[in-house]
C-alpha cells in the first residue's frame, strides 16, 4: 500500500526486533517478580506528542477501576502525569527527584490520588538537573530499579502494576526507567513521522536489554491519535498491523476531544467523561494489558475485551461508499 513503509524499517531493524525477544510477536512471559506478581511497565517513545502521558494516566486509572492496585512513577521533569492526575507539584514534600538523587525510600515519595487504588510518585522541575547530579555515581542506571525492588521485596507497599511515564529525551532518568521495567509499552501515532522515530527507540531498547536489563520485553505497540475519518490513518494502521503483527495492540486510541479536555480539568478520562470513546478505548487497552501480563486476573479472552478496530474501520469505509 505504501512503498515507503518498508523502507522505514530496514533489515537491521528486523534483526533488532528479533533480538529483543525470542518470541517476536507473542505474548511476553509472566512477570519477573513471581512472589508479588508486580508488573513494571515503562511507557516510552523518543518522539514527543505521541500520547505517552495520556496513556500513563488513563491506562493506570482504567486498571485501578478494575480493582487493581496501581502506582504511577512520573519520570518527566515537566510533571505532566502528576499535573494531569490533579497533583499540586508546587507543594510537594518529596518527589521522584529525592528518590533518584537523595536516596529517599520510594514509598516515602508516594502520594495518593483522588482515584481509588491509584497512587503516584510525582515529579518536579528539579528532576531536570538530576542526570547531572548522578552522572558520576557508580550504578547510576540502576538507582530507580534498586528503589522499586526494595519496596516490592520488603512488602512496604504492594501494587499489581507500576507504570512509568518517561520524557521524550533519552536521558539518565529515562534509562533508569528502562533499566527498571519488565515491559515497554510504545505509543505510536498513526502518522508517518511517528513511525520514523520508532527506529531509534527500538535500537535503544536493544541496547538497554543487552547492557542493563536482559528481562526487558516489548509489551506492545499502541496506535494513538487514530483518526478513522482519514484514509492516511487507516492505511498506516493497516501497514503497522501487517508489519508488526501481534506486537500491535488490537485496541487503538482514537482522536477524541474529551481526552484533551480531561487533561485541562486535571482528571483521568474515566472521571471526566466515563462514557466517551476515549474512556472506552483505554478500558479496552487495560484489559489487553492484563491479558498479556496477568492472565489469571481476567478469564475473558483478550480478543473479546479489545475493541475490534478493523471491523470499525471496515464499517466506516463501507458507510462512505
Amino acid at each position: 500500500m505504501f512503498g515507503y513503509f518498508e523502507s522505514l524499517f530496514n533489515r537491521n531493524v528486523k534483526e533488532r526486533l528479533e533480538n529483543i525477544s525470542a518470541n517476536r510477536y507473542g505474548v511476553p512471559s509472566p512477570p519477573v517478580n513471581k512472589k508479588t506478581k508486580t508488573s513494571i511497565i515503562v511507557i516510552a517513545n523518543q518522539k514527543g506528542g505521541c500520547g505517552k502521558t495520556t496513556t500513563s494516566i488513563n491506562l493506570s486509572a482504567a486498571l485501578a477501576k478494575m480493582g487493581l492496585k496501581v502506582l504511577i512513577i512520573d519520570l518527566d521533569a515537566q510533571s505532566q502525569s502528576s499535573l494531569g492526575i490533579g497533583i499540586n507539584v508546587d507543594n510537594l514534600k518529596y518527589s521522584i527527584y529525592d528518590v533518584i538523587v537523595k536516596n529517599l525510600e520510594l514509598e516515602n515519595a508516594i502520594v495518593p490520588t483522588g482515584i481509588q487504588n491509584l497512587d503516584i510518585v510525582p515529579a518536579s522541575s528539579m528532576l531536570t538537573g538530576a542526570q547531572l547530579e548522578i552522572a558520576n555515581l557508580l550504578g547510576r542506571e540502576w538507582i530507580l530499579r534498586t528503589s522499586i525492588y526494595k519496596m516490592i521485596n520488603t512488602g512496604s507497599r504492594n501494587y499489581d502494576y507500576i507504570i512509568m511515564d518517561c520524557s521524550p529525551s533519552l536521558n539518565l532518568t529515562t534509562i533508569n526507567g528502562l533499566a527498571s521495567a519488565e515491559f515497554v509499552l510504545i505509543p505510536a501515532q498513526t502518522h508517518y513521522f511517528s513511525l520514523e522515530g520508532m527506529k531509534e527507540l527500538l535500537s535503544t531498547i536493544k541496547t538497554v536489554k543487552k547492557r542493563l536489563n536482559s528481562r526487558l520485553q516489548i509489551l506492545g505497540i499502541l496506535p494513538t491519535l487514530f483518526d478513522i475519518r482519514t484514509r492516511i490513518s487507516r492505511e498506516i494502521l493497516a501497514q503497522m498491523r501487517q508489519y508488526f503483527g501481534d506486537m500491535i495492540f488490537k485496541t487503538a486510541i482514537h482522536t477524541n476531544v474529551k481526552l484533551i479536555e480531561a487533561q485541562v480539568h486535571k482528571k483521568s478520562i474515566h472521571e471526566f467523561a466515563p462514557n466517551s470513546n476515549g474512556a472506552r478505548d483505554y478500558l479496552a487497552l487495560s484489559k489487553e494489558v492484563v491479558s498479556r501480563t496477568h492472565p489469571e486476573f481476567s478469564p475473558v479472552d483478550s480478543k473479546e475485551q479489545a475493541a475490534n478496530v478493523e471491523d470499525i474501520m471496515q464499517g466506516y469505509v463501507l458507510s462512505k461508499v
